[in-house]
């Protein structure tokens, strides 16, 4: 199965070092020329390899760490995203509730992504946290998905736990998804809690 993050800002670099970490190829792409961010991606490891946007998005799982407001232009680069599964690392603090038509953010960045599969993860730490080690003192660094389907839950979530974290599953978007949504200048309650899972 093949991944890539679009988006290397700090996120994206944080989880570039995740896979890095652990020894698994993933592609980065950001709107600009690979060229541009390549000596960022070398310094992290090998298995990052540096794509244009209209090639990484031939994986199959997207990592989305865009700024929210850039991902409707993500999602332009593929008429349609049937097979795909897409992985919304984004937040919507500071956008408001009108702009979302009172969803979550999430079902918003869903509906962007005709025929995806769409999983929000990965969202709920900041960056300096995210690029750390997820072992910590025996146990393994939570990270919380939440998504309408359960089977691309699952399926992000066996990539979580090679990734070396622990996957929580909050169940749907407008349930526990609630918990790592944000908007407007409310966070959800679990947003930069930094969990920690033993056994």
């Amino acid at each position: 199965m093949s991944c890539a993050i679009i988006g290397f800002g700090k996120i994206g670099q944080a989880l570039a070092r995740a896979f890095a970490r652990n020894g698994i190829e993933v592609s980065v792409a950001t709107t600009r020329e690979p060229a541009s961010f390549a000596s960022d991606a070398a310094s992290i490891g090998p298995h990052i390899v540096p794509k244009a946007l209209v090639e990484a998005v031939k994986a199959d799982v997207i990592f989305l760490a865009v700024r929210f407001e850039a991902h409707a232009d993500v999602a332009k680069a593929l008429p349609n995203w049937q097979g795909k599964t897409i992985v919304d690392v984004t937040n919507a603090y500071g956008v408001p509730s009108e702009d979302l038509g009172g969803q979550p953010s999430a079902k918003v960045v869903a509906q962007a992504f005709t025929g995806g599969r769409l999983v929000k993860g990965f969202n709920h730490l900041g960056a300096g946290v995210l690029g750390q080690d997820p072992a910590v003192k025996g146990g393994r660094r939570v990270v919380f998905l939440t998504s309408d389907d359960q089977d691309a839950t699952a399926e992000i979530g066996e990539i979580a736990k090679k990734l070396g974290f622990a996957p929580v599953d909050l169940g749907g978007l407008s349930e526990g998804g609630l918990l790592v949504h944000g908007r407007e200048k409310t966070w959800g309650k679990l947003i930069f809690e930094d969990l920690v899972k033993f056994g």
